[in-house]
């Protein structure tokens, strides 16, 4: 907007229904850039109008219910003798159907980076003493405290006011608490780092759909171990990544910039083809904020310490204005459609009953519904109800497709649910398989890759050993080829989509690719039944 000076009453009306329509297309979040014609020419306000401009925009978002920060001036040479200036502002306006605003972050890096230090800082809001204190409260078993390494995926969450203010676990307040005085939330998946572990990193970025990943890098260790191997993970599932290179107290200038050199390198290769945007001020990661959101290709990189909290407010600011990655338009098409809730976690609570966490990929699942979960070990889909529900640690009436809960079941038998099942609506008719074709590529394989090789196949929050039956067109793989291979599960049928992404692995072998074609069965609750449907072959 160039200028917001005195607006009569019907243009002032026209504004506010302008902002209401941009606020619901940014799923909450719009950015203004005051002083700048809508042919982007930088014109600038002097202070008066600026004022005079904010004020007006003030009322606007009063109007509407939104808050606004002011992100950042700038001053601009225009040909005239007062110094004249452009601001950027954030109208945040939580919408009326929701809570606040959601945005899930996977924690990628190699053992000992500092990744649970980090979330530690950033959600208890005190500074690491140098040793570790940070990130006590994140770990979730007792050998993990003892050997300092997370080796199961922990959730934390970071929330943000409408004025753009951190809301964590500082003046001890609960998960409920932030959840109510905040107006977005960034729920953190901790992510192992170490080798041993990487089929819980995988399935964490497979099965949790993150919207962003954060690569965390230790200054003084550069790309080692897994790092790189995290890097193509994040590159294979296509999901967006910022890099943030922790512990620069603990070295010398030049030893952070040759990891930056070395990162920047690595990132410019023809195979990942990323611009690398390095963040040295408040105006940088807002800049990159907005950049990042537009084009997936570029990269911020931060530079940072947990312990004395060197440009830590500088990644706060990026995560404050990070905008969410599908539009309303998107999230509205995927709630018309069948309700689908996929499984990736089983507790057993006490005077609760079985409870289910995970991820809601379709559809709008209510308090006390009827569905079905399945399959089973022979294929079968069993009816339960949803008792209640819980987003953050706080009760939810109502889940809407794309957000994270826990369902509780009530009575349901636990011993009957594993992670990978899915819960839908009973008219969905699901189809499940054990047999699936995929095209593949072979991203790393020791010899040649045949039938009758055995690996891990990682399908969304499935995650099965699988027999490679058939390989078309060619008698064996090798590195870097692609080719369409029909897969059998080895143990049970597992429901699975066409055009899903998946992941499998077997020691130092590793492929990506997607699902192709299925040789369905449809369950029915009385027993199983082939169908072979349209576009099925019968083998």
């Amino acid at each position: 907007q160039l200028k917001l000076v005195n607006p009569s009453q019907y243009r002032f009306e026209h504004l506010v229904t302008q902002m209401k329509w941009r606020l619901q297309e940014g799923r909450g979040e719009a950015v203004y850039q005051i002083g700048v014609e809508d042919n982007g020419l930088l014109v600038g306000l002097s202070e008066e109008e600026m004022r005079a401009s904010l004020k007006t925009l003030r009322r606007m978002a009063e109007k509407v219910g939104a808050d606004i920060t002011v992100l950042r001036e700038r001053e601009v040479d225009y040909d005239s003798d007062v110094p004249r200036k452009i601001t950027e502002v954030l109208v945040r306006k939580v919408p009326d159907n929701q809570q606040f605003l959601d945005l899930r972050v996977a924690v990628l890096g190699n053992v000992d980076s500092g990744k649970s230090t980090l979330l530690g800082v950033l959600t208890q809001g005190e500074l690491d003493n140098g040793r570790g204190r940070a990130r006590l409260n994140l770990f979730r078993h007792l050998h993990e405290i003892q050997s300092g390494r997370t080796s199961s995926i922990s959730f934390e969450i970071l929330g943000f006011n409408s004025k753009g203010e951190v809301v964590n676990y500082s003046d001890s307040r609960t998960a409920e608490e932030i959840c109510e005085s905040s107006s977005k939330m960034i729920t953190f998946i901790d992510l192992a780092g170490h080798h041993k572990y990487l089929k819980t990193t995988i399935f964490g970025l497979t099965s949790y759909c993150p919207d962003f990943a954060m690569l965390v890098v230790s200054a003084n260790t550069g790309i080692a171990g897994t790092t790189r191997e995290h890097l193509g993970l994040a590159m294979a599932l296509k999901v967006p990544f910022f890099i943030v290179i922790s512990k620069v107290d603990l070295c010398s200038k030049a030893t952070v910039e040759r990891t930056v050199k070395q990162l920047e390198r690595i990132l410019k290769q023809p195979g990942c083809n990323k611009l690398p945007l390095l963040v040295n001020s408040d105006d940088d990661a807002v800049t990159a904020a907005q950049q990042f959101a537009q084009s997936p290709n570029i990269t911020p990189i931060f530079t940072l310490s947990s312990v004395s909290g060197e440009n830590l407010d500088l990644l706060k600011v990026f995560l404050n204005i990070l905008p969410p990655l599908t539009n309303s338009k998107e999230q509205e098409e995927l709630m018309q459609q069948l309700t689908e809730f996929q499984v990736d976690e089983i507790y057993t609570v006490p005077e609760v009953g079985t409870v289910v966490g995970g991820t809601l990929s379709s559809g709008i699942c209510r308090e006390g519904e009827n569905l079905v979960v399945g399959p089973t070990d022979d294929g079968k889909f069993l009816r339960l109800k949803v008792c209640s529900i819980q987003r953050n640690r706080s009760a939810c009436r109502v889940l809407r497709a794309g957000q994270a809960a826990t369902l509780a079941l009530g009575p349901f038998d636990r011993s009957l649910l594993r992670k990978g099942m899915v819960m839908v609506s009973p008219e969905m008719n699901p189809t499940i398989c054990s047999v699936f074709e995929a095209e593949i590529v072979l991203l790393f394989h020791a010899t040649t890759f045949r039938k009758g090789f055995q690996v891990t196949v990682h399908v969304g929050n499935v995650r099965q050993t699988a027999i490679v039956e058939k390989i078309h067109g060619k008698d064996k793989l090798r590195t870097g080829e692609k080719a369409v291979v029909r897969f059998r599960f080895i143990k049970h049928p597992e429901y699975l989509k066409i055009g899903a992404k998946l992941l499998f692995r077997e020691g130092v072998t590793k492929g990506i690719g997607h699902v192709t074609d299925l040789q369905a069965i449809t369950a029915k609750e009385n027993g199983l039944e082939e169908a072979l449907g349209p576009g099925q072959r019968s083998f």
